[in-house]
């Protein structure tokens, strides 16, 4: 018999953005929405508007917590995470689950998520971090040795092991995911996800990465919001490797990063973008001086 699953959608002032998905979904794909923004935007009324999806309220405590709460209250075999602004097709995510019916031991498969122009994004998984990974990604040599540095960017079709996957359209056995901790809820948002591959790895169970199932993704945000998210992001790169590594591991990871980030800082500003400038600079704040105040 076919697995069943059940989407889940964590939600923060995503309102449209969820609009769009559920017009473009079938109402017969069941969707548990997890809003971390407390019903501010009109989410539980547009949740109250289709069949087969349930609103609960994250509580403004992080997507790892939020994910989880959705994992936690499904009776669905298979879970789907999807970030609001990925957009797959019903046949796509279908084809996720089936994958799952393929391995017993595989604990989590994913899409490879595309930006608007169709360029795969850099991230739809990756490696688990060290200093030369660090160093390798600071100086730019993963683009000519796409497997060197800390995130991957596949190629279509061709395909690729990697030790963690993004959960912006990741499918897991629901059951497995929960033994297995779910998402670390130590981290806020970020690195979750690699702390997942970790897990899974030493669970002795496996992983994949659909590179032939392309979603596209438009990562939205901007302006202050955006730079406290690359802080964020920065500082739970810090926690995930200081959880795991020694002290000098960490430091060195710093310092490859910062240089790094601080060398396309200054290209950005160079080039008169401002924003993405800003953005590189959260990002050093975030390794150095830890995540910003989230209320």
């Amino acid at each position: 018999m076919a697995l069943t699953f059940e989407i889940v959608l964590v939600t923060y002032k995503s309102r449209d953005l969820l609009a769009a998905m559920f017009h473009r979904l079938p109402d017969d794909i069941p969707v548990a929405v997890v809003d971390n923004s407390q019903g501010a935007d009109g989410v539980p009324e547009l949740v109250a508007t289709r069949n087969n999806a349930r609103y609960l309220t994250g509580g403004g405590q992080g997507f790892a917590k939020a994910a989880n709460l959705g994992a936690r209250s499904s009776t669905a075999d298979v879970v789907l995470f999807l970030n609001p602004d990925t957009a797959p097709t019903a046949t796509q995510l279908r084809a996720l689950v089936a994958e799952l019916e393929t391995d017993p031991k595989l604990a989590a498969v994913s899409a490879t998520t595309v930006k608007p122009d169709g360029r795969v994004e850099l991230g739809v998984g990756g490696w688990e971090p060290t200093a030369s990974r660090a160093l390798a990604h600071a100086l730019g040599l993963h683009v000519l040795f796409p497997t060197a540095g800390l995130n991957a960017r596949p190629e279509p079709n061709k395909p690729l092991d990697v030790d963690w996957l993004t959960g912006a359209c990741l499918a897991v056995p629901r059951e497995r995911f929960l033994a297995l901790g779910g998402f670390d809820e130590s981290f806020f948002v970020y690195n979750e996800d690699m702390a997942y591959g970790r897990a899974v790895r030493l669970a002795g169970l496996h992983q994949k990465l659909r590179t032939d199932i392309l979603v596209p993704h438009a990562s939205g945000g901007s302006g202050e919001a955006r730079t406290r998210m690359f802080q964020m992001r920065g500082a739970s790169m810090v926690s995930y490797v200081a959880d795991h590594n020694p002290p000098s591991t960490v430091l060195g990871l710093k310092l490859a990063l910062t240089g790094g980030t601080l060398a396309r800082s200054a290209v950005a500003t160079a080039r008169g973008n401002k924003a993405l400038a800003a953005e590189h600079r959260a990002y050093v704040r975030g390794l150095w001086s830890g995540a910003p105040d989230m209320n």
